[in-house]
């Protein structure tokens, strides 16, 4: 795999875990949001597992967060030691003048 292309597929990764930090966000919001409702309720099922689950969703955030943090650092490591700006433009030339050929 050429530079550019890892760094592209680190890129999406990247994006990949935004999404599921920004997913399991929603997820413990809408918990919390039961668990409030359930205040007035008082289902004893709600009251039981809420928390546990609430806890365990939190939990996987913190290590998305960790994942994602630590993955974006060696990403923009890795564009830096590989000139991957220098690379994106070259690829932009090659590219135009691949198009510019065909005309």
């Amino acid at each position: 795999m050429d530079k550019l292309k890892k760094f592209e597929l680190m890129e999406k990764i990247t994006n990949e875990l935004e999404d599921l930090k920004n997913s399991q966000t929603a997820i413990v919001q809408k918990i919390g949001k039961i668990e409030i409702d359930n205040f007035d309720l008082g289902n004893k099922t709600l009251e039981r597992i809420l928390p546990a689950m609430h806890q365990n969703v939190a939990d996987n955030l913190d290590k998305i967060a960790e994942i994602l943090s630590s993955f974006e650092e060696a990403k923009d490591t890795y564009g830096k030691k590989n000139n991957i700006e220098a690379l994106k433009e070259q690829e932009t030339i090659r590219e135009a003048m691949e198009g510019g050929s065909k005309n």
